[in-house]
């Protein structure tokens, strides 16, 4: 009897070699694909990924639309925690994977399948995100990694494979680089980007332009946020998934959200990343500008500390861990005054805050004026240095 797995299946070649490869192995293989807003290449469709799924051999593909629960419940909750992994990293791909496997496992329970499978390779983060997600939603289902244990040794064997069983997969076109897009960001690694002395090329980026290509002009927006969520550019209430994709085009533009990391990566090697994140930088800059303007001190300078853990528990994979909750909580009360505007300028691939303003600032011109309105009583400042420094006094 034919045991069952759910496949997360993006339509690639791995995955669609992993079909063919699990069936092949007495599996019935159920495809789940989930609509991040990755964008899908010139010419290609759900449809066609869905036919490329039956065509390897699944007895049936799930498609979901992921896009909104992916903004509201993961997006937002990191941008809220000012989460950036080793000052560079957005997350973007690291904050997909456990809602893709928040649904391998629904999908699993479902179908009544004893196994779940992933296509990742045996060196990267997401096999980790993926299996320890499913084993905490689901301790007893089996995970399965095809690209850890088959026997195929290069990309050109995996492309034998499909044509000898007829699975219709893209082979005029070599892509030089690994690309894992969504509607947060891009993350782009591989071919020429493992020579460290090597600047990225152009053609490695792919949606923003270079500082040749955007206009000389500075491009200034507003963002307006209620209680840490952004609603507004401009004035124009969005949808939130729709406000991403506009800043992603605006950001773009203009060459926003470019980064170029030498990365520590969770199984203990350093790889070379670039990421691509327009609307995540516009973002999370005016987010943290307008925190500054309304946490005070020690609450605004905790939150940085735990801004670096929450990114960590991101990045490793530790999205429904007990930790990771209990600082969603924490952050959820830190954004009950993150209310008011930001203006950015965006100017050849830079995005600086430039004014803001919110109804719960605490900010006091009249304190922090050297004019004429100055009511600082300055008298009190020699007291106060006297009691600060005597301990360190000798």
């Amino acid at each position: 009897m034919k045991k069952k797995v759910v496949l997360a299946y993006s339509g690639g070649l791995d995955t669609s070699c992993a079909v063919r490869w699990l069936k092949e192995r007495n599996y019935e293989v159920i495809c789940f694909v989930a609509d991040l807003g990755q964008g899908l290449g010139e010419g290609e469709s759900f449809a066609q990924i869905e036919g490329r799924a039956l065509a390897a051999g699944a007895a049936k593909v799930y498609i979901k639309d992921l896009q909104d629960e992916f903004v509201e419940d993961f997006v937002l909750p990191a941008l809220k925690a000012n989460a950036i992994y080793e000052g560079k990293y957005l997350l973007a791909t690291a904050l997909g994977r456990p809602l893709i496997a928040k649904y391998l496992v629904q999908l699993a329970h479902k179908e009544k399948a004893e196994a779940v499978a992933h296509g990742c390779t045996g060196k990267g983060n997401d096999q980790v995100r993926f299996e320890v997600s499913i084993g905490i939603l689901d301790s007893k289902l089996e995970v399965i990694a095809p690209v850890r244990s088959w026997e195929f040794k290069s990309r050109e064997e995996e492309i034998e494979y499909c044509l000898m069983h007829n699975i219709p997969i893209d082979v005029t076109k070599k892509k030089p680089y690994s690309i894992d897009r969504n509607i947060w960001g891009v993350s782009i690694e591989a071919g020429i980007l493992e020579d460290l002395e090597r600047e990225p090329p152009e053609d490695a980026y792919l949606i923003t332009k270079s500082q040749t290509q955007h206009s000389g002009y500075p491009k200034y927006i507003d963002v307006a946020f209620v209680k840490g969520i952004p609603k507004k550019i401009d004035g124009k209430a969005y949808k939130l998934k729709t406000l991403i994709s506009h800043l992603n085009e605006v950001g773009g533009t203009y060459g926003v959200g470019r980064s170029d990391l030498i990365e520590n990566r969770l199984v203990g090697i350093k790889s070379r990343e670039i990421y691509e994140a327009p609307a995540a930088t516009i973002l999370f800059t005016a987010h943290k500008e307008l925190e500054a303007l309304t946490l005070d001190r020690e609450l605004s300078h905790f939150k940085e500390m735990i801004a670096l853990k929450y990114s960590e528990l991101v990045y490793y994979g530790l999205w429904y861990s007990p930790l990771k909750e209990a600082l969603d909580a924490f952050v959820e009360k830190t954004q009950k005054h993150v209310t008011g505007k930001v203006r950015l300028k965006l100017y050849k691939g830079n995005c600086t805050a430039v004014a803001r303003s919110s109804p719960h600032s605490l900010y006091k011109k009249e304190l922090s004026t050297y004019g004429k309105e100055d009511k600082f009583n300055q008298s009190l400042a020699e007291g106060f240095i006297k009691i600060w420094g005597m301990p360190y006094q000798k």
